[in-house]
């Protein structure tokens, strides 16, 4: 049998895994910098904590785990004769993939209440899973880095987040990203206007496609959700409005004039964008984007969606919102939240091709030992443990081998030193020193030795 890994995984060598900690440190350096806590939930949750709360699309999904065992026999025929997927997999599926953090942090929330201090500011990087097509930047694992705090109504907290967003992308060297922002609210109230509130979720779908179908895509699909011309028309300025964030607040607000939803909406994006404008964002650029929808269902006020720079050709890079009842699906009510995520894996990519890994990334190993035998490999050993307590990271070759062989193994691995310590430097409690990259090689003590090394 071939050897492959299943549509839409990957594995990640050395460098890459370095790579992706480093995105990740960074991430989460930050997370606690703005106060937030880390928690962890399993892989998978109970099947009917996940469906019912992405809307239709999202669904669709969701990776459903079959039960253990002989999950048909209690299947009745009728049913199993139907082939109707909706009713037979609650009866065959107990459990699912989780399609994302949120969720389940909600279900975190509710289960651990009494135990939570609120506002509760908590983080999670950890994998999730999409039974999507795979394509550039998609993936069907991929690890989400989510910050969220629950508990609070302040939009100050829509405000810290552009701030997070911002200043993780800065230190990332990152420039040129945009911070996209709407509000549910306002799609709300534009619906309201052009008579479409009834088909308020097919509306939002509809738009959120916009910057991947286009104009044309979007009113196809409203058409075939069964939103009439004339709603269309009404939203035609929408579709191309543009312009700074103030002339587009200036429109909007008198679309909106007439929706007291819509005008909350407004009111709410102004207070952040103006608020984010005054503090700064540092290489980031802060848009108002009306058109911005993110299909998922539990948003109910700020929507935030961070694009790659414009020379990248990348979907979104991070994402999140505003939820103001998510917790009441388990029990919890009135208990608003807004939270982020950043999307390692698609920001992985933007760095690597526009090349903002340091070179120093993937530095590993500092020195390889060569091995002479048991006797010297004593000696080695001493010098290498005192080398790890002082922070540096060496190894010895395992075997004894040619030095040609441990040589070679050592320039593979782009190890920068080698170090002998043979029956000659064992005698004189030296050790010969060896530049892979220059051939130079001195003979030092171990002082001159650990000084070389910590360079």
């Amino acid at each position: 049998m071939k050897p492959s890994t299943p549509k839409g995984t990957r594995d990640f060598n050395p460098v890459e895994v370095a790579k992706r900690y480093y995105i990740i440190e960074t991430i989460r350096r930050n997370f606690k910098l703005f106060g937030f806590q880390p928690i962890e939930t399993p892989s998978f949750e109970n099947y009917e904590t996940l469906m019912g709360k992405y809307g239709e699309e999202g669904d669709r999904l969701i990776f459903k785990i079959l039960n253990s065992g002989d999950y048909l026999s209690k299947v009745k025929d009728e049913i199993y004769q139907t082939k109707d997927s909706q009713q037979l997999t609650p009866l065959i599926s107990d459990r699912a993939l989780r399609y994302d953090l949120t969720v389940p942090f909600a279900r975190y929330v509710v289960q651990h209440q009494n135990e939570l201090v609120f506002p509760f500011k908590r983080y999670q990087i950890q994998p999730v899973w999409r039974a999507d097509r795979p394509q550039k930047g998609r993936f069907r694992e991929f690890y989400q880095c989510d910050a969220d705090v629950i508990g609070s109504e302040s939009l100050w907290q829509e405000v810290e987040f552009i701030q997070l967003y911002s200043r993780v992308f800065d230190e990332l060297n990152l420039k040129g990203v945009t911070i996209k922002i709407n509000n549910r609210k306002i799609l709300t109230g534009i619906a309201e206007i052009i008579g479409a509130e009834e088909k308020l979720i097919d509306f939002t779908v509809a738009l959120d496609k916009l910057d991947k179908i286009g104009a044309a895509g979007v009113k196809k699909e409203m058409l075939e959700k069964g939103i009439n011309d004339a709603s269309i028309a009404k939203l035609e300025p929408l579709l191309s409005l543009s312009g700074t964030n103030e002339a587009q607040l200036k429109v909007l607000k008198e679309l909106l004039q007439n929706s007291e939803i819509g005008m909350q909406g407004y009111e709410e994006v102004a207070f952040v964008i103006h608020t984010s404008e005054n503090l700064g964002v540092h290489s980031a650029n802060l848009q108002l984007d009306v058109t911005l929808a993110r299909g998922l269902n539990y948003y109910t006020g700020t929507i935030i969606e961070v694009a790659a720079p414009e020379n990248v050709s990348m979907g979104s890079i991070g994402g999140g919102g505003r939820y103001d009842d998510l917790t009441g699906i388990f029990g919890l009510k009135n208990m608003s939240g807004i939270g982020i995520s950043f999307g390692l894996d698609r920001i992985y990519l933007v760095m690597e091709a526009v090349k903002l890994f340091p070179e120093t990334i993937s530095e590993g190993t500092k020195a390889l030992f060569i091995n002479f035998g048991d006797a010297e490999a004593l000696f080695a050993m001493k010098t290498i443990l005192k080398l790890r307590d002082a922070g540096i990271a060496v190894e010895r070759y395992p075997d004894k081998s040619k030095i040609g062989k441990q040589m070679g193994y050592a320039d593979k691995r782009d190890i920068p030193f080698t170090v002998m310590a043979g029956e000659k430097e064992l005698k004189q409690q030296v050790y010969t020193l060896k530049n892979m990259k220059t051939g130079a090689q001195e003979e030092v003590t171990f002082d001159v030795l650990k000084e070389k090394l910590s360079s």
